[in-house]
């Protein structure tokens, strides 16, 4: 019997034509930053949500105190950092299950990491640069 030519297998030079080829990197890279914008939109969202949700009668911009101060201070820098750490831990974990075995996916997932350990640890340490701010101030 005669085989249909374009049924035969046929060994390629190079890359296989673009019929064969899956998503690839690209396709990965464009649903990977998809995603962080997505969880990005979604923090974003929950911050606004809790200002909606503030009882507006209150004045927030009155300070009795400097203590009181540079305790809101101190929060306000632990808030951003833990915050900022959140979103590189959960940028981390995507990076690292959409990796597919890449060693470099999963070092920039490992380095993602590793930044939102510093800024948990930085978060963590703010306390101690506010009581170091009052002894300069002498509050």
């Amino acid at each position: 019997m005669h085989e249909n030519p374009h049924r035969t297998a046929r060994k390629w030079r190079g890359h296989p034509p673009r019929s064969c080829r899956g998503a690839g990197r690209g396709g990965r890279r464009a649903l990977r930053w998809a995603l962080v914008i997505a969880l990005t939109a979604a923090v974003s969202g929950l911050g606004a949500c809790s200002v909606y949700a503030a009882d507006h009668a209150a004045v927030l911009a009155l300070a009795k105190s400097v203590n009181e101060v540079l305790d809101n201070i101190r929060n306000w820098i632990m808030g951003v950092l833990a915050g900022l750490a959140t979103v590189f831990l959960t940028i981390g974990g995507v990076l690292y299950l959409m990796a597919g075995g890449d060693p470099g996916e999963v070092q920039r997932a490992k380095t993602a990491f590793k930044s939102a350990g510093w800024g948990y640890g930085l978060a963590a340490l703010a306390p101690l640069v506010v009581e170091i701010l009052k002894g300069i101030v002498e509050a």
